[in-house]
């Protein structure tokens, strides 16, 4: 199975169950988010949720992953435009070189270690899932591609992307475009009108034509 089959096959299932859950669209109140993730005594703060991921733990709810997400914006860490340090050397791997069976265990090391530099990125996420099955670890596959999609949902149930205002909440640019390659769309241009980015498909390529991402976050705006 090759990554996009690999891929596909992770966000049809991601589809269906959102569906069967009829679920909310709603943007994420960051004010309440902060208040939950800075309680010790609660289900819901960071540290514990953050454990509780890198442990690929399958039994985090939908409110969790969205505390996760958005709730990594008030982390000292968080650095919406930071390169990993070796980022070059994850990039091979994202335009398909290197990739070979003897080398499936340092692949699988280097994502691990890009995901403990920033553990809330989507797209290194995804793509050590693909790696695990490569490597016929498919249990361990499953854990993370399930917890990349309960992340990925948190933005899709942020809005619609239909406009500005109920554009979909997004914490960096990158996963923009993992957003959309989920879609399998492809981007014309991109604009930005300082609350909002806009990815701009073909002229009657979709139903759409195109999709507003909000990144107010990059710029430490709290919207109520």
């Amino acid at each position: 199975m090759n990554i996009k089959a690999f891929l596909s096959l992770f966000f049809l299932t991601l589809l269906t169950f959102l569906h069967a859950q009829k679920m909310e669209l709603k943007a994420p109140d960051y004010s309440l988010i902060q208040k939950n993730i800075e309680d010790k005594n609660s289900e819901l703060y960071y540290p514990k949720l953050l454990k509780r991921l890198k442990q690929n733990d399958t039994l985090l709810t939908s409110s969790q992953y969205r505390h996760l997400y958005f709730g990594y914006t008030f982390q000292k860490d968080y650095q919406p435009y930071k390169t990993g340090k070796k980022a070059e050397e994850v990039a091979k791997y994202y335009r398909g070189e290197g990739i070979s069976q003897k080398d499936l265990s340092k692949g699988i090391q280097l994502f691990l270690d890009a995901l403990d530099e920033n553990p809330l990125d989507l797209r290194a996420m995804n793509y050590l899932a693909y790696l695990y099955h490569l490597n016929n670890d498919e249990a361990t596959a499953e854990k993370i591609a399930g917890n990349f999609h309960g992340l990925l949902n948190a933005i899709l149930t942020s809005g619609d992307g239909l406009k500005c205002e109920t554009g979909f909440h997004v914490i960096s640019v990158t996963d923009e475009y993992v957003l959309l390659n989920r879609f399998q769309m492809e981007t014309k241009a991109q604009s930005h009108n300082g609350k909002c980015d806009y990815q701009e498909f073909e002229k009657g390529k979709y139903k759409i034509p195109g999709f507003y991402f909000d990144i107010s976050r990059f710029y430490g705006k709290i919207l109520d």
